[in-house]
């Protein structure tokens, strides 16, 4: 018979999982990337769910003059002396954020060269500097991103679309601070952290194409109005590309990703005792699937301890998405553990918690869930039927009824979901 561990599983995985936030907040891993002052003005701009608390950070660390604004959550805000800080909505766009991202155009005018420009972009900046490309109505840019959260897209397949139907992203914000240097300080919330899709690029040269974004339009059934197939369809709406004069002076740095958080829990999970092997940072797919996939290495682990021996926990990050069908209260994280339990079945020794970094899984205020083997007999317990839950998308109520529920208010930072199964 093993013995029991030195720890509770369920409060280790939430220190892994505190851990994995603290090694993206933005006082730990922004203040190295702050260049020297210049001889000209400083101005920063931003957008995301951390921009706010990276705003913060730049003016505790300058000396010098600065001005500008940033866009961030409701909710999220962070008080700041010289930087506005502007509130609006995530996921779906307000019309807070379609002002306040023309009031950022507006603020570029007249920059030299011997200006500074910060940009601090995070995961969300896509909905918070929302701002449509000509002829297109913020009613229509609505109702396209519901669509896209609906379809089971990527988020890489999603921020393509939004780019290419902007007048901000895609860097059309980088190439109105020309002549000015631009400093990219970014936190990605992306599978494989590519810059154009961190809150849309909105600083940053985009590969991409029109084409592009109309062949994800027609392989998910996006249904779009006339302007934006028009806009799409004629090439009018390309993003601004890597040989365009305006963008050569862009710099840019990944100061947080989900690596980092991920070995951060891996720290804790040492000094526990506990092995950890990391399976991908990037790790993306239908949440139930991965859930599936998941629950089979875990128990290939606990059976036959390969490919790494208990006492262990299997870690992951990355962005899984969901395919809409139920009218239940989800989220991705949810959908993964509610996935992994039932494909576990009450196996003895795993435990996992699952959940995104930024504080908000879905459209609810709680990061995710915990779960253990008691998890499917306390679901029934109370008259749960966990397959109900999963196919009607509703991982949160099903969570909130167990009191299993992983709720952090918001982090102020995100680097994505960040999963982890602990196998003993």
């Amino acid at each position: 018979m093993k013995s029991a561990p030195p720890f509770i599983p369920r409060e280790l995985l939430a220190r892994m999982f505190a851990a994995a936030v603290e090694a993206a907040q933005p006082a730990r891993c922004l203040p190295p990337f702050l260049p020297a002052q210049p001889r000209g003005r400083t101005l920063v701009i931003g957008a995301g769910k951390a921009s706010a608390a990276m705003a913060r950070v730049v003016e505790d660390h300058w000396a010098g003059p600065l001005e500008g604004l940033v866009v961030t959550r409701y909710g999220h805000a962070v008080p700041c002396r010289h930087i506005e800080i502007v509130e609006a909505a995530h996921p779906v766009p307000d019309s807070a954020g379609t002002e306040a991202a023309r009031r950022m155009l507006a603020m570029l005018h007249d920059l030299t060269p011997d200006d500074l420009v910060i940009g601090l972009f995070s995961g969300g900046g896509s909905s918070l500097l929302s701002l449509p490309a000509e002829g297109i109505a913020l009613h229509d840019k609505q109702a396209i991103n519901r669509a896209l959260l609906k379809s089971g897209a990527n988020i890489s397949e999603m921020n393509c679309v939004r780019r290419h139907l902007s007048a901000i992203k895609g860097g059309r914000l980088a190439a109105a601070c020309h002549p000015a240097r631009v400093l990219n300080l970014l936190i990605s919330d992306v599978p494989g952290d590519q810059a154009a899709d961190i809150a849309s690029g909105p600083t940053t040269t985009d590969h991409t194409s029109c084409a592009d974004a109309l062949d994800i339009v027609r392989r998910y059934g996006i249904d779009l109005p006339d302007a934006a197939r028009q806009l799409l369809e004629s090439g009018a709406g390309e993003t601004i590309k890597s040989n365009d004069g305006r963008v050569s002076g862009v710099e840019t740095h990944l100061i947080a990703t989900a690596q980092h958080a991920l070995a951060a829990a891996a720290a804790v999970a040492q000094k526990a005792g506990v092995r950890s092997l990391v399976l991908g940072d990037r790790i993306e797919g239908e949440a139930r699937e991965v859930g599936k996939v998941m629950a089979g290495i875990a128990l290939q682990t606990h059976a036959h301890h390969q490919p790494v021996k208990p006492p262990c926990v299997l870690l992951s990050g990355g962005e899984t998405t969901v395919t809409v069908r139920g009218q239940g209260r989800g989220g991705r994280n949810v959908e993964f553990l509610l996935s992994l339990a039932v494909a576990l079945n009450g196996a003895s020794g795993i435990h996992a918690v699952a959940g995104d970094t930024d504080g908000v899984d879905g459209q609810e205020e709680r990061a995710g869930a915990f779960i253990g083997p008691d998890t499917l007999a306390r679901a029934l317990e109370y008259g749960l039927r966990p397959r109900h839950s999963l196919e009607n998308n509703d991982g949160h109520g099903f969570f909130e009824a167990l009191d299993d529920a992983l709720i952090t208010g918001p982090t102020l930072t995100n680097v994505n979901d960040f999963r982890a199964i602990l196998v003993l």
